[in-house]
């Protein structure tokens, strides 16, 4: 899939903030993309959506979004694809249903991960292994920004395959 310049420099302008900032992992980094701040406009989340669908995965049943920047994506996706939507929490509630996962059962169905910004995929990788621990099958995660470093997937060490939308290079290149 070639990257859309225009969605880049519409992603990068509305996200994109500079400073200094401790990342999920404990790393700093002189940039940080806020997803909400994309995430909150519909007509770009939609258009992050749309780009999405062609990276789905044959054979996806369920899109599970993650707490709490993949749900609004992971909405969006279902929306247009007709999937059903699965919200992955950080942690099972304790109360009510207790559920790590809101939504459809997930033994043996497949399940495509759906996730804002992939830096070294802690949450993801977090999410992938409680998942699989409820017999889902995942395989793929599709996210909106991979800004790991060009050429290596974070996720590998889980066998999971990273589908972007956009990279940290792609971000960076519309800017010239």
């Amino acid at each position: 899939m070639t990257t859309d310049a225009t969605l880049a420099a519409d992603i990068d302008a509305t996200c994109r903030l500079t400073g200094e900032f401790t990342l999920r992992s404990g790393q700093v980094a002189d940039t940080y993309f806020d997803k909400y701040l994309f995430e909150a406009q519909p007509a770009l989340l939609d258009r992050v959506a749309a780009q999405m669908v062609d990276l789905l995965p044959e054979g996806t049943e369920l899109l599970g979004g993650l707490e709490l920047g993949g749900i609004p994506i992971a909405t969006m996706v279902s929306a247009r694809t007709g999937l059903p939507a699965l919200f992955v929490r950080k942690q099972a509630k304790e109360y009510g249903t207790a559920k790590l996962a809101e939504g459809p059962d997930v033994a043996g169905r497949r399940v495509t991960i759906i996730e804002d910004v992939i830096t070294t995929g802690g949450a993801v990788r977090d999410a992938t292994r409680a998942l699989r621990e409820l017999g889902a099958v995942v395989e793929v995660v599709v996210c909106a920004i991979d800004r790991s470093p060009e050429g290596e997937d974070p996720l590998a060490d889980v066998g999971l395959e990273v589908r972007s939308v956009l990279t940290r290079a792609e971000l960076d290149a519309v800017r010239g």
